[in-house]
C-alpha cells in the first residue's frame, strides 16, 4: 500500500477496510509513516469524517499496536473513568482514590493536555517525584497494592495512541469524533477493565460544544466498548464555565487535595458533585452499588472518612511521588507572581466563555503550544466568580498565579473577553449532568 493513496481515498469520502486501517496504524507505529503523511490522513479523516466500521477498526488497530493487560486473575471488578476534556477538569485524581476505596480496582492509563484543555498525567507531574512512566508490571504491581493507578502510555501499551495524541494537538485534527473515539477507546481496553464510566463535556469549553455532537461521540464510544464486551455508560455534563475554581496543574491538585480532605468550598461545589455523580455510576457498573443513591452515599463516606485521602497518598507514594504536599498545601499555589484580574462593571456573570480561560491558563505555561514545551506546573488561574454569581465593579473575578511576567498581558485579555457581567440575575444555571446514555 501506499500512504499517499490512503490519503487520497479519505480526502475524496472513500471508506477504507480494515486492512486499510491497520497497515497505517502499524506503519506510523513503527516509523515508517512520517509525521507529515499521517497528520494529512487525520486531517481528511475530520474533515471526510469516519465510518462507524473505520472508528472501530482504528480503535482495534490502536489497542492491538501494543500490550493487552490481562488482569482477571485479581479478584476485584476493575473499573475507569474517562473525559473527553474540560477546563479545570480533575475529576480523575479525586475519583481514583474514591473509588479504590471502597474495594474496586482503577487503573487508568490517561493522556496530556490538548490544546485549551489540561491533562491528568500534567497534573499528576506538579506532584514532585510522581512517576507515570511505569511499566506495565509495575503498574500491574501498584494496582494489586493500593486499588489505583494512573500512569501514561507506554512503549509497550497503545503506542501508536500515544503518537498520534502528540500528533493531533499540532494538527488542529483534535476535534474529530472517531479520533476521540478510538484513542479514548484503545487506552481504556488496553487496561483490562470490566467496565468504563465516560464523562462526554458540552460547552464553550468542550470539543463537542453542541450537545448533539457530545451525544453522537457518547454512542460512539459506548457502542464501541459494548461491542468488546465491557459495560459503559456515558455522562453528558455541563462545560460552559470552568470545572470547580482552579485551573492550571498544581492549583487543580491543590482543589482536589481539599475536596479529598473534606473541604466544602463554594465554588467548588460542582466538582464535589460530579465526583460524587461519576463515582456511583462507578460503583454500580463495578457492582459494589445496587444503584445510584447506594453508590452517592459511598462516595460521601470514603470521603468524609479520610479513606480516599489516605488511598490517594498511598498511590502518591508508590509511584515515587513527595506525599508532603498533601500536608503543605501553599507548595502547590507558589508561583512567583499573583495579580488580580478585576471586574470592569458591576452586575452578575451571566456567562464564561470557558475555552479562553483555559487558553489564558496554557499561555500562562499551563500547558503546550509546542510539542516539546515545558510545562510551567504552579501557572494558572483561582477563579472567584462563576455564572450566577453578583460582582462589583473593581472586585476580583479570578487571581492569576505566574512565572513569567511578559506572559500576563495577554492572560488579561483572554480573561477580559472570558467574562460577560449582565445587569440581572441568572434565572437557570447550567444543568450539571444533562443526559446519560447507556448504562
Amino acid at each position: 500500500m501506499r500512504p499517499v493513496d490512503l490519503i487520497g481515498k479519505k480526502r475524496d469520502g472513500g471508506e477504507h477496510t480494515p486492512a486499510e486501517i491497520f497497515w497505517l496504524v502499524e506503519a506510523f507505529t513503527r516509523g515508517d509513516l512520517p509525521d507529515c503523511q499521517m497528520s494529512a490522513w487525520m486531517m481528511a479523516a475530520l474533515w471526510r469524517g469516519l465510518s462507524g466500521a473505520e472508528t472501530a477498526a482504528l480503535t482495534e488497530a490502536m489497542l492491538r499496536s501494543g500490550q493487552v493487560l490481562d488482569l482477571s486473575a485479581l479478584p476485584s471488578a476493575k473499573v475507569d473513568k474517562h473525559s473527553t476534556g474540560g477546563v479545570g477538569d480533575k475529576t480523575s485524581l479525586i475519583l481514583a482514590p474514591v473509588v479504590a476505596a471502597a474495594g474496586l480496582l482503577v487503573p487508568m492509563i490517561t493522556g496530556r493536555g490538548l490544546a485549551h484543555t489540561g491533562g491528568t498525567l500534567d497534573k499528576l507531574e506538579a506532584i514532585p517525584g510522581f512517576n507515570v512512566n511505569l511499566s506495565p508490571e509495575q503498574f500491574r504491581r501498584v494496582l494489586e497494592q493500593c486499588g489505583c493507578a494512573m500512569i501514561s502510555q507506554s512503549a509497550e501499551m497503545v503506542p501508536a495512541d500515544k503518537k498520534m495524541y502528540a500528533l493531533r494537538n499540532l494538527t488542529a485534527t483534535v476535534e474529530s469524533p472517531s479520533l476521540i473515539c478510538a484513542s479514548i477507546m484503545s487506552k481504556k481496553l488496553a487496561e483490562g477493565i470490566d467496565a468504563l464510566v465516560l464523562d462526554v463535556k458540552t460547552g464553550s469549553g468542550a470539543f463537542m460544544q453542541r450537545q448533539e455532537q457530545a451525544e453522537h461521540l457518547a454512542r460512539m464510544m459506548v457502542q464501541t466498548g459494548q461491542r468488546m464486551g465491557k459495560r459503559v455508560v456515558a455522562l453528558i455534563t455541563d462545560m460552559d464555565q470552568p470545572l470547580g475554581r482552579m485551573v492550571g496543574n498544581s492549583l487543580e491538585v491543590l482543589e482536589c487535595v481539599e475536596i479529598l480532605r473534606g473541604e466544602r468550598r463554594a465554588l467548588s461545589r460542582d466538582l464535589r458533585e460530579l465526583c460524587v455523580e461519576l463515582a456511583a455510576w462507578m460503583f454500580c457498573l463495578g457492582r459494589r452499588a445496587p444503584g445510584l443513591p447506594d453508590g452517592k452515599l459511598l462516595a460521601e463516606e470514603m470521603i468524609d472518612s479520610g479513606k480516599a485521602l489516605a488511598k490517594f497518598r498511598e498511590m502518591i507514594r508508590l509511584q515515587g511521588g513527595d506525599t508532603a504536599v498533601l500536608d503543605q498545601t501553599p507548595r502547590l499555589a507558589s508561583a512567583r507572581f499573583k495579580c488580580e484580574f478585576k471586574a470592569a462593571a458591576s452586575g452578575f456573570v451571566a456567562g464564561v466563555q470557558c475555552r479562553q480561560a483555559g487558553l489564558a491558563s496554557l499561555l500562562l505555561g499551563g500547558g503546550r503550544i509546542q510539542q516539546d514545551d515545558i510545562i510551567d506546573p504552579l501557572a494558572g488561574l483561582e477563579l472567584h466568580k462563576k455564572i450566577g454569581d453578583a460582582v462589583a465593579v473593581g472586585e476580583s473575578m479570578a487571581t492569576i498565579y505566574y512565572n513569567d511576567p511578559a506572559k500576563l498581558p495577554e492572560a488579561c485579555r483572554l480573561l477580559e473577553t472570558a467574562y460577560r457581567v449582565g445587569p440581572a440575575p441568572v434565572t437557570q444555571k447550567p444543568a450539571l449532568v444533562k443526559k446519560v446514555i447507556g448504562g
